[in-house]
């Protein structure tokens, strides 16, 4: 038996509340929430902001960026430099670190985050 899961899109911010290049963070509940807008790819990414290495909540201030021959794109925590994909949340490199990432959609100047 399969179990649906609800997708709540919420409106996160406007596009100008995020710099080209960059992040920034929202609270929605208890969590707090990193949004990139890769404007270099025409793109935007939203991740957990707690980097798992420290437990700090950093991610946002996050260097973005693409890596390997795919360039799949990432943000590297701007404490440790630990590097994690901005599409599967996986830490590039040897270590088992993970973070959560959400679904985003851009809508007339309105940036909307899919919270389960």
């Amino acid at each position: 038996m399969e179990t649906a899961i609800e997708t709540k899109w919420i409106m996160a911010c406007y596009v100008d509340d995020v710099p080209e290049n960059g992040g920034s963070c929202i609270k929605h509940g208890n969590e707090q929430i990193a949004i990139f807008n890769f404007a270099r790819r025409n793109e935007w990414y939203a991740t957990q902001n707690l980097c798992p290495h420290k437990q700090q909540m950093a991610i946002s201030r996050g260097m973005i960026g693409s890596t390997g021959e795919s360039c799949e794109p990432k943000v590297a925590c701007p404490f440790h430099k630990k590097a994690f994909s901005l599409l599967t949340g996986e830490c590039i490199g040897e270590e088992e670190l993970t973070i959560k990432t959400y679904p985003v959609k851009v809508i007339d100047g309105k940036v909307f985050i899919s919270v389960a």
